[in-house]
């Protein structure tokens, strides 16, 4: 139970932990005291993960909040689950759409390998995987993914999303590759031992022994971090306190309207026995007499203190739009009327939502590579090599491709006019996910209007510089 605060929890050091070893390399020698040494600083995250992750599950401070009060029996626990809602919208901006590889060479024999590339990526069910993982990486500031062999499966991989509580990935402190990547796992009789995975070598160690050793064929590391960011910060973790603030006065509230509704009988001067006014209570009137006549007057009054509810508002409003500035999350403003799309992403925060999302996707990039990588070595094992080299393929994370879209082609129209090179203009406009392959598949009915010529990657450059300078030109 998610008790106390997650500062507390973590002792003020915020983001997970980053796993180093001085050793140049992993081997029979030395492979237990790696893992002994990068044990206690797993073991740290995984605290915390495991608190961040139930957090966003809805195991919040607030269930245990207590009220010393006058009416300590009005109690009410009321919890605005926006963690949920945080790592929702992060993990669909960035995964909503499926992550694509894409050609980087004009050959028709690698554009073909990349599209099947696709297709077994799809046939695996990777998107899924993807999405799963970026639960865990917005929630608790890094998620993994694996390649496990499929024996005797048409596809002869499968990728899972291994959880952050019981994996972790030992970097080199001189390079900071991946030097190890480690699952703490338990056999049927509840005894824990560590699956650690070098880039050829598979060690099964249990009781600080090895138990089991043997040779891999996956070429590499077959599990890959994905961080949400290089500090391993968590996108709760960032405004926690907030979030813990807004459930806390949401409790409050509906414990001031309770104890408006349930307020006490207040009686003057007179003298009432418990059975007397539970009658009168149900026939709706109270009669009362005064003690002493004319001195001493008799009254009866409802005891209210009402809560000023839009004062509440406004500061429960204030807390939620600060984590959300924080957070680079657009507002649900309503449109006014009369604004263009391209208005109301600017006022809203759209514009400067997307600017903050594109910062992780070179850290995706990067990890994304590596998974594929793994993916052709098993391919290529089971006789169905693509023959893809790392720099045959990029990758491709596709941020609502289609937001305007009318703005889109008619930026597209006038970069051709323009002169522009049509796989440049394809380019610059950012409508197509796969611009390679968009304008090869265009390419004949684009020399019926613009002929293409060949141009060398400097003649490129240049183009791709003067077609930015002119749709700049144009917004102006």
């Amino acid at each position: 139970m998610n008790e106390k605060c997650f500062a507390d929890i973590v002792e003020r050091q915020f983001g997970r932990k980053i796993i180093y070893t001085n050793a140049t390399d992993i081997n029979d020698a030395n492979i237990l005291d790696v893992l002994a040494k990068s044990l206690p600083d797993f073991q740290f995250n995984q605290v915390a993960v495991e608190y961040l992750w139930n957090y966003y599950k809805g195991d919040q401070p607030v269930r245990n909040r207590k009220k010393v009060a006058a009416r300590d029996d009005i109690k009410n626990i009321v919890i605005e689950n926006h963690a949920y809602e945080i790592v929702q919208f992060k993990t669909g901006q960035t995964y909503g759409e499926p992550i694509q590889y894409t050609s980087r060479k004009d050959d028709e024999r690698i554009n073909k390998a990349v599209d099947e590339l696709n297709d077994y990526m799809s046939d695996v069910n990777k998107h899924a995987k993807d999405i799963k993982s970026g639960e865990w990486q917005s929630a608790t500031g890094s998620s993994f993914k694996a390649i496990q062999n499929a024996d005797g499966e048409e596809i002869p991989y499968r990728i899972v999303a291994p959880s952050p509580m019981n994996t972790f990935v030992v970097y080199s402190s001189y390079t900071e590759e991946p030097m190890m990547a480690v699952q703490e796992m338990m056999d049927m009789d509840g005894r824990t031992y560590y699956l650690c995975y070098t880039k050829s070598v598979q060690y099964t160690v249990m009781d600080s022994k090895v138990i089991d050793r043997r040779l891999h064929a996956f070429g590499e590391i077959p599990i890959v971090e994905y961080p949400n960011n290089w500090e391993r910060l968590s996108d709760i973790e960032l405004v926690i306190d907030i979030l813990d603030a807004i459930s806390n006065m949401q409790s409050n509230r509906m414990d001031a309207v309770e104890q408006f509704v349930s307020s006490w009988v207040k009686f003057v001067n007179c003298a009432v026995d418990e059975d007397q006014f539970q009658k009168m209570k149900m026939m709706g009137a109270l009669v009362v007499k005064s003690n002493n006549g004319s001195e001493n007057k008799a009254d009866v009054d409802i005891m209210t203190q009402e809560l000023n509810q839009e004062q509440s508002q406004i500061a429960k409003d204030d807390l939620w739009d600060n984590a959300l500035s924080i957070l680079a999350i657009p507002s649900k403003q309503s449109n006014t009327g009369g604004d263009t799309q391209g208005a109301v992403e600017l006022r809203n925060g759209w514009d400067f939502s997307k600017t903050r999302a594109k910062l992780k996707d070179g850290i995706i990039r990067q990890s994304e590579k590596k998974l594929a990588m793994l993916a052709l070595n098993a391919l290529r094992i089971a006789g169905k090599d693509l023959r893809l080299g790392m720099r045959d393929f990029d990758v491709q994370i596709n941020h609502s491709p289609t937001d305007n879209l009318i703005v889109k082609c008619q930026s597209l129209k006038y970069l051709l006019e323009c002169g522009i090179h049509p796989k440049i203009a394809i380019s610059t406009v950012g409508l197509f996910s796969d611009v390679e392959k968009t304008f090869l598949t265009s390419k004949e009915y684009l020399d019926v209007l613009w002929k293409t010529t060949d141009m060398t990657e400097e003649e490129l450059a240049a183009e791709e510089q003067r077609a930015k300078a002119l749709l700049n030109k144009a917004g102006e």
